[in-house]
């Protein structure tokens, strides 16, 4: 082999051996581009998703967005958005203020032993009942001029809502149901937020007759129409001038009912009673 020859077969191999590393330069390069690129989407992503969750941790519930929301009142009510929901006969002369919470199982336990004395006394022209609910239950509280929703549940809402169906029905037919509602049968634990199922609620109504299969109450129930109405109502609650806090407790002549432990009458003679008392007053 010449000097020539050998000379050229080296250079002939340095520039493959160059042209070689350029090639994989060149690919090292691109890779990392690549890598760069899909790390750079992976933290947009994470961002992104990141962002997302703020956006819908931040975002109102269902039940905050309607604090704001234009009342629909049911019929047979009056006052500031429909939240004056009086009961009985117009020859009564005085109005016993019931304040109650639908998940309150005290509310149960006197509806269940003393509600049906109260329709008779309703059904005798003997008072008027004035019905105020509450949310409390739910966590629902006092704010600046509107109910500050909870995060204990909806039940009470929900149902409060379904009595106003109920009541633009007929107050008949919101008693009725009402008396459901607290019943042994239907009425939850306090801790069970089962009447937040607007299915429950309508299978309850299923049980009173003006209720059984009431399309408009059903389509009232399921569209909440009457949502706005009960936080309304849970507003006034809240912002009640009997220095109620706690259900159930009744009002006459500006003064709180009690029986003889000082507390909110469970009894049919403890009732009767204070009622009397505060009719004579």
């Amino acid at each position: 082999m010449s000097k020539r020859n050998s000379q050229s077969a080296k250079t002939a191999a340095r520039e493959r051996l160059r042209l070689e590393r350029e090639k994989q330069a060149k690919r090292a390069k691109v890779r990392r581009q690549v890598i760069v690129a899909c790390s750079v989407v992976a933290v947009l992503a994470a961002a992104g998703g990141i962002g997302w969750a703020i956006v819908q941790a931040n975002k109102p519930s269902y039940w905050d967005g309607l604090t704001d929301a234009k009342v629909v009142a049911p019929a047979n009510t009056t006052g500031t958005d429909g939240t004056t929901v009086v009961i009985g006969k117009d020859t009564a002369k005085k109005t016993l203020k019931v304040y109650e919470d639908p998940r309150c199982p005290v509310c149960a336990a006197f509806e269940q032993t003393v509600g049906s004395a109260v329709k008779k006394d309703i059904d005798g022209g003997k008072y008027k009942i004035q019905f105020i609910g509450g949310t409390f239950l739910d966590g629902d509280g006092k704010g600046d001029g509107k109910v500050k929703i909870g995060s204990r549940g909806e039940g009470s809402k929900n149902a409060m809502s379904a009595l106003g169906a109920a009541l633009n029905v007929s107050p008949e037919a919101f008693l009725e149901y009402k008396t459901a509602l607290y019943s042994k049968q239907w009425h939850p634990e306090e801790t069970d937020d089962k009447l937040k199922d607007d299915a429950y609620l309508i299978k309850i109504a299923n049980t009173v007759s003006a209720l059984k299969n009431n399309t408009k109450f059903e389509t009232a129930v399921k569209n909440g129409t009457y949502d706005a109405w009960a936080l309304a109502m849970s507003e006034t609650f809240n912002t009640n001038k009997d220095d109620v806090s706690g259900t159930p407790s009744f009002v006459m002549n500006g003064k709180k009912l009690t029986g003889a432990d000082g507390y909110a009458p469970m009894s049919v003679a403890d009732f009767n009673t204070a009622v009397d008392a505060a009719l004579k007053g």
